[in-house]
Formats: structure tokens, sequence, C-alpha cells
């Protein structure tokens, strides 16, 4: 009835002002847009395509550390002393179709300083952001590219999903994103393999123009369960490490029921970095790691890390101590957890690290331990 009567309006308008053909043209974009035809339905509606989510995780931490930056060594996440501060902050943007998806998800917080230090501009504050295309018409076979998540070790920088609150020193040192292509090729329906074609160690800026390789392999046995592996390969040569050459990684981690009343957690890996002029089996880095949660209600549960973490070398991780390279340790964590709702969780954890040599400072003196506290409120939409 409505486009009956603008059809009328617009054809009687055109005769008595003689601008027929810019009104004709008029009457057919009105007349398609508000057409039935045009209308979306509900199941190709862009808005049905279109998901905003949110995450923010607030904590204060207290570290015997206690110096005048306040800044907790060795640690990107959750690495402020003795003040409120926002860990990781974003805004997340997913667009997902039959055959085209993409996100992004820009970021802010004490992780996102110090964890993209080394990246340029506006780089520094991107979680994630990515365009992916399906390239077969009825298997799960997908190609992204942009800065994707990285699939090393069990442990994210998105804190809700893991059994204890921090994260560990395996995923602390190894990439946290990565910058390149993806290719998820599903082998089986309990086995999906991923290839990387990347910019390098968690490089958005290629440092050398070389491009790296990585694979993962994901094996779902049962609802239960997910075993899963993970290799790098790439020349890691820059300004920063102008003697680097070839870098060699693979992981292994598993994960249990992590929905249920026991959860488990472990990983562990091994690296080795070839550098100039040295035999390359004395740069190798490993780490092992297991982790615990006990659910006493579906709101209330204890979660317990033990972890190991082996760097002789000081490939990834140097001595703050300018007596000694390298670094070593063996950390012990416990925490309390508390969902408040559903989109609110309360962590609070305590954090205790112990080495034969003084690798840690407490108040300008250097220390074989550390100990560290923190809680925090994370809150979560869509995510």
């Amino acid at each position: 009835m409505y486009l009956v009567l603008i059809r009328k309006f617009v054809l009687k308008y055109a005769i008595l002002k003689k601008h027929s053909l810019l009104l004709i043209f008029c009457l057919f974009v009105l007349t398609n847009l508000f057409s039935q035809d045009s209308i979306p339905s509900k199941k190709d509606s862009l808005i049905e395509k279109i998901q905003i989510g949110a995450y923010l995780d607030a904590y204060y931490g207290f570290n015997s550390t206690q110096n005048s930056s306040h800044e907790i060594p060795y640690f990107v996440s959750m690495n402020r002393d003795n003040e409120f501060s926002i860990n990781l902050a974003f805004i997340d943007f997913k667009y997902n179709s039959d055959k085209i998806r993409a996100r992004f998800a820009p970021g802010f917080g004490s992780y996102m300083n110090s964890n993209y230090a080394n990246e340029k501009n506006t780089f520094k504050n991107i979680v994630e952001s990515s365009v992916g295309v399906k390239i077969h018409p009825k298997k799960e076979i997908w190609l992204d590219m942009g800065i994707l998540g990285s699939p090393f070790t069990n442990e994210t920088a998105i804190s809700k999903d893991h059994i204890m609150y921090s994260r560990s020193l395996s995923a602390e040192y190894v990439p946290y994103y990565l910058c390149g292509i993806k290719l998820s090729l599903p082998l089986t329906s309990k086995l999906t393999s991923y290839f990387y074609l990347i910019n390098g160690w968690q490089q958005i800026f290629d440092w050398n123009k070389s491009k790296s390789f990585g694979s993962q392999l994901e094996y779902k046995p049962d609802s239960k369960n997910l075993f899963n592996w993970d290799t790098y390969i790439g020349n890691e040569r820059s300004i920063y490490t102008p003697n680097y050459k070839n870098r060699y990684f693979t992981d292994v981690y598993w994960t249990h029921n992590l929905n249920g009343k026991w959860s488990f957690s472990s990983c562990a890996y091994l690296g080795l970095q070839e550098i100039d002029s040295t035999k390359t089996e004395n740069n190798v880095w490993f780490q092992a790691n297991i982790l615990a949660r006990f659910r006493f209600s579906k709101k209330s549960s204890l979660s317990t890390r033990i972890e190991y973490f082996s760097d002789a070398q000081g490939i990834q991780m140097n001595s703050i101590n300018p007596s000694y390279s390298g670094f070593s340790t063996l950390g012990f964590a416990i925490g309390y957890n508390l969902q408040i709702s559903d989109k609110m969780l309360y962590r609070m954890e305590a954090r205790s690290f112990f080495s034969e040599k003084e690798y840690f400072i407490e108040k300008n003196n250097f220390v074989n331990y550390s100990y560290w506290f923190l809680n925090s409120f994370v809150f979560y939409l869509n995510n």
C-alpha cells in the first residue's frame, strides 16, 4: 500500500516538475530499497553475522621486588607492583558468515604496554585483527590473514579461560600473537591441523624480511580431553639479536575437562636457538608445568600450579642480576576463584619462586626467591 502511494506521488511530481529522469531513478531506488525482496531475512541479516564482545581484566598485584618502577621483572602479564591497574581490556568485533569471517580487537592495559613494546605506532594496540575465507564448499577449511592468536602453550592472554589467573613462565616466553597466514585443515572429526606462514617469533613488523613456519595439531578424543602439539622454525636475526640464526621450537600440552569438578592442564616445551660462532646444543631452553583445579560448586573453586623454567644461556630470559646470565626457577601458585555472575569472575592468587642463584631482587638486594600476591576482577561479554 505504501509503495503504491510512493509511486503515484513520484510520478505525479515528475510530470509537474519535468524532472522525469531524476525522479524515476529515485522511484527505482525507493521501491527496491523498501520492497520485500530487498529486506534481508533473519538468517541473512547483517546483524545476525556481527558479534560485539568486551573484556576487562582489572587487578592489584604486590610483589616482594618492591622497586621504584612498580614493574615486576620477567613478566609481561599482570606485571605492575603495588598499584591498581588494568592488565588487558579490549572490544571484540567479529563477523561470521558461511564463507567469510573477520575479527578486530583493539586492546589496552599493562599487558599491551609490555608485550607489544617492540611494535610500531598503532600496532601496539591490536590484540587480534584478521580476515578469513572458507576455501572449500563443504569442509571447514579456512585461510585467515592478519594478526592472529598464537597456538603455543596451554595459556593465552585471556585469563578467564584458564585454570590459574596469572600466566606461567611458559606462556610469557612464547608468542602471544603471530602475524601472517593461517590455514585451518580438519583431518578427521577429532583431529585438526593448522599451518602458519608468519613474519617471525611474535612479530608484527618483520625485522629481517625472512618468513617463519609454524604448525599445530589438535586432537580431541572426547568432550573432556584435548591434546595439542605445536612447532616453530624461523630465522631470528634482527637489530635486537644480530648474532641469532635459526630457531627451532616445539611444545605439547594437554587439558582435561575444564568445566568439570576436577580440571587439569599440563605443558612441556623445548627450544633451540642457533647463534653465530657457538655450539647450537648449548643454546637450549625448556619448561614444564602442571595445573589442577577443584570446584567446590558451580561458582567456587581452588586452583594450583607447579612449574619449572630453565634458560641457562639467556635466549629468552636474561637475569636482572649482572653477576649471572640466563635464568632458571621453580615456581608454585595457589588461587581461589569465585564466579560472581555469568559475566564477572573474581580471583585471588599467591605465587612463589625459588632459584639456586640470586635472580630476583628485594628492596635493592638480589635474592634467590620471590613472592607475589594478586587480586583481580574480570568482566567479559560475548567472549
